[in-house]
């Protein structure tokens, strides 16, 4: 019976700390995932450029 009691508190607080989150518009949300996305990108050319390099010398070591 304690613990329901603590769940039930818990899930109280945890439902009014949600309501203070303030939430990004609709417009940040496409800004932001399309900055992660460019980066992503990015990243992942310059790992496979790095990835190649790497495996081109190796190949010429062995």
């Amino acid at each position: 019976m304690n613990f329901i009691k603590i769940c039930i508190q818990f899930l109280k607080g945890a439902y009014y700390e949600l309501t203070k989150v303030t939430w990004l518009g609709k417009k940040e949300v496409i800004g932001t995932t399309l900055v992660v996305l460019g980066f992503v990108i990015i990243m992942s050319i310059f790992i496979s450029i790095v990835d190649l390099i790497f495996s081109t010398i190796i190949r010429t070591i062995l």
